[in-house]
């Protein structure tokens, strides 16, 4: 009798170990999922973590999170946001590297607040003497409602990007500017410095994106061509710098060639391109 109850005491505690072993297995949705946002902007990135809650019937704004109060800017541990290079955030200078993103929501303008420290669980913790930004951004009301709270960079040019921050109805936006002009002048001048292998091309293409000097851009395209003779895109390029001085006539000619070489390399887009060009170089003369 002794050893049947042993054996018995021993199948419950299998049973009960199999049992915690099947839990400590079992993987649940988390109920505020986190997310890695990564953009590329100017000559860097702009990385965001943070959590996502979702909002679950609930009056979110003013009730779950209140007005004039900080806010972690999601759930679960503070949201971090990273700039690999130095940025401006509406107009105050940020440098290079990672900080807490905090928020102090209110009926009609957020504080926006970037803080040095970025171990905190929340709000717990937190000092002002360690701000360094703090700012004030107006809120939107938003006609169709967001389901989980959204952090996203839109409007993304090469020196400028909006951060939005979207909840409920709520949507908050604060801008991102990046002197990256300054930074590209100085990178070509000392790119075009070597005599060998200078970049002529990307050189010639920037100035004809960004509206410098478009004469110092054909120059440059002309001996990026005697370079690469065949590069179809290259005399694409020459055929726009040519089309925006408003010689037509030689952004035309420019255009015929691209096509032949365009031919030549079986590329059928620049082909399109190049004809949409002339298209619209004739109606321009």
């Amino acid at each position: 009798m002794k050893n049947k109850n042993l054996s018995i005491l021993g199948i419950v505690v299998l049973t009960l170990l199999s049992f915690r072993s099947m839990a400590q297995q079992l993987k649940t949705p988390a109920p505020s999922p986190t997310q890695t946002l990564k953009q590329n902007f100017a000559l860097g990135d702009i990385t965001i973590e943070y959590s996502r809650p979702s909002v679950k019937g609930r009056v979110v704004f003013g009730d779950l999170v209140p007005y004039d109060k900080l806010w972690r800017t999601g759930a679960n541990a503070s949201t971090k946001i990273t700039f690999s290079d130095k940025v401006k955030l509406e107009g105050t200078d940020v440098p290079a590297g990672t900080y807490s993103l905090y928020t102090i929501p209110g009926k009609t303008e957020w504080t926006i607040i970037l803080n040095k420290n970025t171990t905190l669980w929340g709000t717990d913790g937190y000092k002002q003497e360690e701000d360094i930004a703090r700012f004030k951004v107006k809120s939107m009301t938003m006609n169709d409602k967001v389901e989980t709270f959204t952090i996203n960079v839109a409007d993304v040019t090469a020196a400028s990007a909006n951060v939005d921050i979207i909840w409920e109805k709520t949507r908050v936006v604060f801008n991102i500017a990046s002197n990256i002009d300054s930074v590209m002048m100085k990178n070509i001048e000392t790119a075009l410095s070597p005599a060998d292998k200078r970049p002529y091309y990307q050189a010639a293409n920037y100035y004809f994106e960004n509206g410098k000097d478009l004469n110092k851009a054909l120059e440059w395209v002309n001996k990026a061509i005697e370079q690469n003779p065949k590069a179809f895109y290259m005399v694409h390029l020459k055929a726009k710098i040519q089309m925006k001085l408003k010689d037509y006539k030689s952004a035309i000619a420019s255009a015929e060639q691209s096509i032949a070489l365009a031919k030549d390399a079986k590329n059928d887009d620049y082909v399109k391109l190049n004809e949409k060009l002339i298209e619209e170089a004739k109606k321009a003369k």
